[in-house]
């Protein structure tokens, strides 16, 4: 079988699906994948590559198609049904690694780290302009509480904080059992002193987070979006930001990545980063190795673990 892979991908997951397959690592454009897709059977992408309604049309031969990671809108998954191409993810490699950013951010913010590097580095010993505020006792609100919104409970449960959650697809005995408090969407923004974002990107949560919902957080609390950046109007929370209407926000990432002309880059207090929530040796690791047994199966005629459309097989 032929594998091409757009994106990095792990260099023990190149090797597992090199045995007995011809597997071409490209770094190709839109115009280059839609030239090259015709002769393979699988391809296997990380969140750059597009995987576009034409590029599965010109994807004559396409069995698969593998994302290393979890969420899959930069894959026309629709189409792939229609089509009968198998959309395979690895939707528990980077818990961990999503999980422990969003916890470093809450840190990060509410205790001035990045800007009191910043002013050792100049020179400046400035201890009482960067007092900061604990985690402990602090109200943390998931927006949304999957594998990743779990993994940030126990955490922030470790600093002392109770954890609210909204999640309609959350049952309440997981809840309770995980320690979490479910509440409807007005009690999440109303009583949160710490929000974080672990919804996945769908036409109703998308632009979800905007001015009524952050008119009704408190003053001194903060957003952090590790999640998908389209969930949260970024002019809205730049304005609120400025407006003091929430204290502070952790932003990893964007609408438009990379984000020029977002107007959070000029907004106040806000720590920002690449879209680092699974960029970690062992999150990476993970997520080849998934993807690449997913693709695997399903090249040899095998119903994977981890589908994205299950209609594909009727």
């Amino acid at each position: 079988m032929k594998i091409l892979i757009t994106d990095g991908l792990d260099r023990t997951a190149v090797e597992i699906l090199r045995k007995g397959n011809d597997v071409n690592m490209r770094d190709l454009d839109g115009k280059g994948l839609l030239a090259a897709i015709p002769e393979y059977q699988a391809l296997v992408v990380r969140s750059r590559t597009k995987v576009t309604k034409e590029v599965l049309f010109r994807g004559a031969r396409l069995k698969v198609v593998g994302r290393a990671g979890v969420g899959v809108d930069n894959i026309d998954v629709d189409e792939a049904t229609v089509r009968k191409i198998v959309v395979v993810n690895a939707p528990t490699a980077s818990t961990v690694s999503v999980a422990e950013l969003a916890i470093g951010h809450m840190i990060s913010l509410l205790r001035h780290l990045p800007e009191a590097d910043r002013s050792v580095k100049a020179g400046k010993w400035e201890k009482s302009k960067f007092e900061g505020r604990e985690l402990f006792g602090k109200t943390l609100g998931l927006l949304g509480s999957g594998r990743i919104g779990a993994e940030v409970a126990k955490r922030a449960q470790a600093f002392g904080m109770p954890v609210i959650a909204h999640d309609p697809y959350l049952p309440k005995g997981a809840a309770s059992a995980a320690g979490i408090r479910l509440v409807d969407k007005d009690a999440l923004f109303r009583d949160a002193d710490v929000l974080s974002i672990h919804a996945a990107l769908t036409p109703e949560t998308r632009g979800l987070v905007g001015a009524p919902e952050l008119a009704k957080m408190r003053p001194n609390a903060i957003l952090v979006n590790c999640a998908r950046g389209e969930i949260v109007d970024e002019r809205a929370l730049a304005e609120a930001l400025r407006a003091k209407k929430i204290s502070g926000a952790a932003i990893d990432v964007f609408a438009t990545e990379p984000p020029s002309g977002s107007p959070l880059l000029e907004a106040p207090n806000v720590v920002f980063t690449p879209h680092l929530g699974a960029s970690t040796s062992e999150g990476q690791s993970r997520a080849g190795a998934i993807v690449a047994d997913q693709v695997l199966k399903v090249l040899a005629g095998k119903r994977p673990e981890f589908v994205v459309n299950p209609k594909v097989y009727g």
